[in-house]
């Protein structure tokens, strides 16, 4: 519909980092299955650098091996890419009827350019047009690119976990996440009408 902009439209639209030239920004869209087998190394590179500034080794953090694409696309949820091919993707998946931002990465080579916060915001206008209310999420409180970064974009922490995301807290916990450092859950209100609701 000519009134409803579609989300990679709509992230486009949204200002960004202003020392990166519109031009120099790839679009975000939804995966295809060319861009599946790209992945995994695209995450590997993120989690490298997130590891470095945690101060944990890959084997310490509790996190295992990256997920394949393929195997995240058989996921109920939506997969996003920015470029083409993928520098970076935003993995949501629905648990329990709920969006869950399951995983946000951008290469290195790539990183402050705004492309995360294009990816966020395209996961939070497909989940909004597929009738979710929220989108939640978990990160590590103390990494500047993390919690500080979902919370300029709005995502509040959540004060009463659902059941779903107490378990998925337990499941981190058991997993040794929070051996790299302290958790958080966050989510965020999409407001309006969804298109599917």
């Amino acid at each position: 519909m000519a009134d409803h902009p579609s989300p990679a439209d709509a992230a486009r639209a949204r200002p960004q980092r202003l020392d990166v030239p519109p031009e120099e920004r790839p679009g975000v869209r939804a995966a295809a299955p060319r861009d599946l087998r790209r992945l995994a190394p695209l995450e590997a590179a993120a989690d490298a650098v997130l590891l470095a500034a945690l101060g944990v080794e890959p084997a310490d953090a509790g996190w295992g091996e990256p997920v394949d694409g393929r195997d995240r696309d058989l996921r109920p949820g939506f997969l996003l890419v920015a470029g083409d091919p993928p520098i970076g993707f935003a993995h949501v998946q629905v648990i329990d009827g709920d969006a869950h931002l399951e995983q946000l990465a951008v290469h290195p080579d790539h990183a402050r350019r705004g492309l995360g916060t294009a990816l966020v915001r395209a996961a939070l206008e497909e989940a909004r047009w597929a009738g979710h209310e929220r989108l939640s999420l978990t990160t590590y409180r103390e990494v500047a690119f993390n919690e500080p970064f979902y919370r300029r974009l709005g995502f509040t922490e959540v004060e009463r976990p659902s059941g779903w995301q107490r378990r998925l807290v337990v499941e981190e916990r058991e997993r040794g996440l929070e051996r790299a450092g302290a958790r958080i859950l966050l989510d965020i209100a999409l407001g309006g009408q969804a298109r599917n609701a």
